[in-house]
């Protein structure tokens, strides 16, 4: 007999939960979601192995390639989307496909998940590579939609990673990585965009985030690459500056505009109080690292 999924499974504790109070169902759904930054913590060490490996990918020019049907793809295409604004990073370097393409952002697209040539599509339409990383996200890890995918990424020689809440997913048997989150059931029977959909979404945010600092897209705490597209990020990326620096409001809006919007630049310039020029010298030479910039500005003894 066929072992149903965790996912799938009936939890006993929201037995009986269209009898309770408002109080009370949301008393259980809360609960229930506290256990889930448990069970990504116990995903750590195996997170840890696929995160080296994704920022040996970046480094080497590759990319990421996010993959999932339903609420799995669009928390994908959601934490991929947010990369280039916040670290100021091209698109093309990590991508979200989804079962059903963009109009399953907004609504069912029945049936997608199902096709397991779709993914292959989107694959080869983007160019992807050997070169390039795939992590196949799902809650239950039967999806054809990421299977094929992601066996025809193993096929030309890339590496993959697998996010699943199922402990035999098939994904597991696919990747090169894989990452189990032991959410357990659903509060409603199989409604995986809950418990199952915020780990998936604690988890692309650790992956991402920590191969940005990886990468020196971060100084100390802050966004440093940030792209100002609007007055809100234009300000506060002037904030950033006198926040780092200490050179006052209004040096930092002066320094921000001198330096071409470029924070990384601008706190250069702030710091050591050298022209844009010099700060790009600088940062050139130290391969765009904060750090590094003022060491070798040290020890040129300037």
């Amino acid at each position: 007999m066929q072992r149903i999924p965790e996912t799938e499974q009936n939890n006993p504790v929201s037995y009986q939960i269209d009898t309770k109070t408002t109080v009370e169902i949301l008393t259980i759904i809360n609960n229930e979601d506290k256990k889930v930054p448990d069970a990504v913590a116990q995903s750590i060490p195996q997170l840890t192995k696929l995160v080296d490996h994704a920022v040996s990918i970046f480094e080497n020019n590759g990319r990421l390639f996010y993959i999932g049907a339903g609420t799995s793809g669009r928390i994908g295409v959601l934490d991929a989307s947010e990369c280039p604004p916040t670290y100021g990073v091209s698109p093309e370097m990590i991508q979200g496909l989804i079962a059903g393409g963009d109009e399953a952002l907004r609504r069912s697209v029945e049936g997608a998940e199902d096709d397991d040539s779709m993914g292959i599509e989107q694959l080869r339409a983007a160019g992807f590579s050997a070169q390039d990383m795939l992590i196949g996200i799902t809650a239950s890890g039967s999806s054809p939609y990421v299977l094929g995918a992601m066996r025809y990424a193993h096929s030309i020689g890339s590496v993959t990673g697998a996010l699943s809440c199922n402990k035999e997913s098939c994904t597991f048997k696919i990747a090169d990585y894989t990452v189990f989150l032991p959410v357990g059931p659903e509060i409603i029977t199989g409604s995986t965009r809950m418990k199952a959909g915020t780990a998936q979404k604690l988890v692309l945010n650790m992956i991402s985030t920590t191969a940005m600092i990886k990468l020196g897209k971060v100084y100390n705490n802050f966004m440093i690459d940030l792209m100002p597209l609007n007055t809100k990020l234009i300000e506060r990326s002037k904030r950033l500056i006198d926040e780092i620096t200490g050179c006052g409001a209004v040096t930092a809006a002066q320094i921000f505009d001198a330096s071409g919007g470029k924070i990384r630049t601008a706190v250069v310039m702030a710091a050591l109080h050298v022209t844009r020029n010099e700060a790009e010298r600088l940062l050139q030479k130290g391969k765009n690292n904060i750090n590094t910039a003022f060491k070798i500005y040290n020890e040129e003894g300037q």
